[in-house]
């Protein structure tokens, strides 16, 4: 007798590109999009500037994701207990090889802390925290292509000249889960889970 096998079927991943993040303030966007306006006329047509919703406070990046790891990540992460967080920003700098300009972001004791909590909910996931310190900061705009450094001179030129500092200050009642999906565009991010920051009140 002849047993016809039947062909296996695919195994189907889906994967998400995952990151965890604080939103900013309706009054700091507002504070970077006039930033954006005043510079980004001195800038230069080798720079793409980033969209408002992209503006956000990294904790962790997690990258390509399964729908396993996403779950158990965001239980992890609701265990999370931390107080509200003070954002400060302060300074605009360049990471010269990357062909990033950036808002600098302050590091307080408790958004390192909340930090260290996230990375340390997260490994049980599957995911490994960077090796370098963490250096919070808003990305602003980026050089187009491989134009890197380069392309950020007229940028820099118009920074001296105008002279900016803007600084803007709130503090965050929560993290969130994105989602983003990148696109020739820049990227599209949407929120997969928010986790509230209330420990002591």
């Amino acid at each position: 007798m002849t047993l016809e096998c039947q062909p296996a079927l695919p195994v189907l991943w889906f994967w998400m590109r995952l990151f965890i993040a604080i939103a900013l303030s309706p009054d700091a966007t507002e504070m970077l999009r006039g930033l954006r306006s005043r510079l980004a006329p001195h800038a230069g047509h080798e720079v793409r500037w980033s969209t408002e919703e992209g503006w956000h406070v990294t904790l962790q990046f997690l990258g390509q994701t399964s729908d396993e790891q996403a779950a158990c990540a965001i239980t992890s992460l609701q265990g999370i207990q931390a107080v509200p967080v003070p954002i400060r920003i302060e300074g605009l700098d360049f990471f010269d090889k990357a062909g990033i300009f950036h808002a600098g972001v302050v590091i307080s004791s408790e958004l390192l802390a909340l930090q260290q909590k996230v990375t340390a909910a997260t490994r049980s996931c599957g995911f490994t925290p960077e090796d370098r310190a963490y250096h919070p900061h808003i990305t602003l705009a980026r050089a187009k292509g491989r134009a890197g450094s380069r392309a950020l001179s007229p940028l820099k030129q118009a920074l001296r000249r105008s002279k900016e500092n803007p600084v803007a200050e709130f503090t965050a009642d929560e993290f969130l889960l994105y989602e983003s999906f990148p696109g020739p565009e820049g990227s599209r991010y949407e929120v997969r889970a928010r986790f509230p920051l209330n420990a002591g009140r």
